[in-house]
């Protein structure tokens, strides 16, 4: 029973990350063409699993040679990094639309 709450906490991040979500919109645009909605259901799904399976092994094995606080230091500088980037492209004014 001590792994519930940490189920909890995991859906209630997880679900509430993904709102509004590249991926999510992705998806929603792929059903609104109706083809197989559970098609792309188990196709959302599956992919959200195995990319959560991913980061639980890169996570458990990370915590294992490194200590929480390098961790949280690195995920903090990857998210400023990230955010600097994307600032940055705004600036110069490059765009991430794909040309099809």
């Amino acid at each position: 029973m001590a792994a519930l709450p940490w189920i909890g906490l995991t859906f209630a991040t997880v679900f509430v990350a993904e709102m509004g979500d590249k991926t999510q919109l992705a998806t929603v645009l792929m059903s609104a063409q109706g083809k197989s909605p559970w098609s792309i259901f188990l196709g959302s799904a599956s992919a959200l699993v195995v990319a959560s399976v991913i980061s639980v092994v890169l996570g458990e094995g990370l915590s294992s040679v490194l200590p929480p606080a390098v961790l949280e230091l690195a995920a903090g500088i990857g998210f400023v990094g990230i955010g600097l980037w994307v600032l940055w492209r705004q600036w110069r004014g490059e765009s991430n639309d794909v040309e099809a």
